[in-house]
């Protein structure tokens, strides 16, 4: 088993993680890249950037370049959301011919593998936007579209952000109630008023998207602004939400089950947040508790490509050993300000 080779990826919508590693856990190779999300890229883009990566890691690891390259690919990629996208990307990949089996899924599994010893349970994914998984025991799955307002989502990075930005004008302007969010908002951008920041979007002089960055700003002020701690509240329900109705559709809500939370948003491990996810996890069923994944998501990915080809616990935890302390040396400087603040790429990683 030993001489098995297996290629992981996890894509993200800000950045890629791709490994090369062997059926015993040891890693072979570990690169990053840009985004790969089919959803932003179209699948020849999303493909051409795992075609880079593939190259890069090949040369690092010093092994031979081969059809098949890896006795098993697990590509787990934001935006891939129906089964018919899995298939596409399934059919776009065997054409390249760089694994002899290939699995495909959406990047929730990937947080769910990483928090879990045996790959079931729920897993709620909270970056730029929000999703959920949910994998019984015996295999049945309860997933959501996750395309945003269009599937009635709200959660992430964006959202938040978009709550900030709004709830900072309605106090400017008097439609809302006074909020510390009004200067603290404008000041992210090194503005003084939201009439400004409104502007500056408007006019494209600052990105929309850039509200993501707003997050930690949120949670900085929730601690003393109620405006600020209803939309961190409302970001704990919505997650709750998410998770009750995974765990309903697979009959699961009297048993015995683990929510994990992955994702920028649950980096800050801000306190006003999980307490309220677990507070309102415990109103879902007794024996519901949740808990923050330690392990990032492309060590997910590298587990599932062990359990494909049967890769024993001593696998894994060398696999989990090795793999985590990589992506720790690519990422130590990437989260953290000088102040130890949590900076917007983290908010940018799931959907």
């Amino acid at each position: 088993m030993s001489d098995q080779l297996v290629l992981a990826v996890d894509g993200g919508n800000s950045k890629t993680y791709l490994a090369l590693l062997c059926s015993d856990g040891s890693l072979l190779a570990l690169v990053r890249g840009t985004q790969s999300s089919p959803h932003h890229l179209d699948v020849d883009g999303c493909l051409a950037v795992l075609d880079g990566l593939l190259g890069d890691a090949v040369r690092s690891a010093g092994v031979a370049p081969a059809e098949p390259l890896a006795d098993v690919g697990v590509f787990l990629l934001a935006g891939v959301d129906y089964p018919s996208e899995e298939q596409e990307i399934a059919t776009a990949l065997a054409a390249r011919g760089w694994v002899a089996r290939t699995i495909v899924g959406n990047d929730t599994f990937a947080v769910l593998r990483a928090g879990t010893a045996h790959g079931w349970g729920v897993a709620v994914v909270c970056g730029a936007g929000i999703n959920c998984v949910g994998v019984a025991p015996d295999g049945r799955q309860a997933r959501f579209p996750a395309l945003g307002s269009i599937t009635g989502d709200w959660g992430g990075g964006y959202d938040v952000g978009l709550a900030a930005v709004s709830a900072a004008a309605r106090s400017e302007d008097g439609r809302g109630p006074r909020t510390s969010l009004e200067s603290a908002v404008p000041a992210h951008y090194g503005l003084h008023t939201p009439a400004e920041l409104a502007e500056a979007i408007h006019r494209r002089e600052i990105p929309m998207r850039s509200v993501i960055e707003l997050a930690p700003v949120v949670f900085a002020e929730a601690a003393d602004d109620a405006a600020a701690a209803e939309i961190v509240d409302r970001l704990a329900a919505e997650v709750v939400t998410l998770a009750r109705v995974a765990l309903e559709r697979l009959d699961l809500t009297d048993e015995t089950v683990e929510v994990m939370l992955g994702g920028g948003m649950f980096r800050a491990r801000d306190p006003r947040l999980l307490d309220a996810i677990e507070v309102g996890l415990r109103g879902v069923g007794p024996g519901i508790s949740m808990r923050a994944t330690d392990s990032p998501p492309i060590v997910g990915a590298a587990l599932l490509g062990l359990d494909a080809v049967g890769a024993d616990d001593a696998a894994q935890d060398r696999l989990r050993a090795e793999l985590g302390a990589a992506v720790d040396c690519f990422e130590e400087n990437t989260f953290a300000d000088d102040d130890g603040g949590i900076l917007a790429e983290a908010y940018l990683e799931v959907e």
